[in-house]
């Protein structure tokens, strides 16, 4: 165990140093192949404002704010342009290279060619319109009994779902069960999946264009499954699934019914994400009555 490091220059520290004050500080992995100077791709950003083009959008559709430019490509090897590598939004996020508007038709156009949940997980592995796929691991499709009436949807892999490729794994997947079995379900009874199929760098929420592209890979994905009843694990989740503009303290414990697909629908209700339930363990006995209300929907 090394040795606390408190009063010090950090810019004298040698590497070994550097890297055990960096995991002090909690950084413990590393979330790219290469290092990225954000201060470099800050002053890109501030002479790429003013220029149109086709980068990401914020949510207010841009308003207020100059669309940010694509960079020309840089000549290949053979002389062609090679591909650009993503570019950083101020908000953490990249510019695709479609438009949103343009990836997310790309999205529903494969979401809705695929008629089972195996065409669905190549569509969606196939899918290159959302940037975090660049930096996750592996794609987490969905896990359990492909017939369930009770699906579970969080909101993005964090770094252990990413690393196994499966989602609600670790600590917050161990309370996650027993919650289940609390109400008579085990993980092989019900089906789980994310609203978003890859893991943001750093753990950092999604952001609103992240959600819209992939939004239509969730819709499909529920259509598929049938289920009567969808738990909405988070407020990004339950925002995206319900349509609604409230945070999770106001959501959870409310129902709504939603379609799925041209004849069939279910019951939607928000809950509290293991991970903060976690964090806040006295928040448990509003999850308790929540999971009573879900066992009542499916008796």
């Amino acid at each position: 165990m090394s040795k606390p490091i408190t009063d010090f220059d950090v810019n004298n520290l040698d590497p070994l140093q550097a890297l055990i004050w960096q995991f002090e500080m909690g950084v413990d992995e590393a979330i790219a192949d290469e290092p990225l100077d954000r201060f470099k791709a800050s002053e890109s950003l501030s002479r790429q404002a003013g220029q149109q083009g086709r980068g990401v959008l914020p949510p207010n559709g841009g308003a207020g704010r100059p669309a940010l430019a694509r960079p020309s490509a840089p000549a290949g090897p053979s002389g062609g342009a090679a591909s650009p590598p993503p570019q950083v939004q101020a908000g953490g996020g990249f510019l695709l290279s479609d438009t949103p508007h343009e990836a997310r038709q790309t999205a529903r156009d494969l979401a809705a060619a695929a008629n089972t949940l195996m065409e669905l997980k190549e569509a969606t592995e196939k899918f290159e319109g959302c940037a975090l796929k660049k930096s996750a691991s592996k794609t987490v499709f969905g896990v359990g009994n492909p017939e369930a009436k009770l699906v579970l949807v969080g909101e993005a892999p964090g770094a252990e779902e990413d690393r196994q490729g499966e989602p609600f794994v670790g600590a917050s997947g161990k309370l996650l069960d027993a919650m289940l079995r609390s109400i008579g379900f085990a993980r092989e009874d019900i089906y789980i999946t994310n609203v978003l199929p890859w893991r943001p760098p750093g753990n950092r929420p999604p952001t609103l264009a992240e959600i819209a592209v992939c939004e239509p890979f969730i819709r499909r994905h529920l259509e598929l499954i049938g289920p009567k009843v969808i738990v909405c694990l988070g407020g990004s989740s339950a925002k995206t699934l319900m349509d609604e503009d409230r945070g999770i303290t106001r959501l959870r414990g409310t129902w709504k019914e939603i379609p799925l697909g041209a004849a069939s629908v279910a019951q939607v209700t928000a809950m509290f994400h293991p991970e903060y339930l976690l964090k806040t363990p006295e928040q448990k006995r509003l999850a308790w009555a929540d999971l009573r209300a879900v066992a009542h929907k499916l008796s």
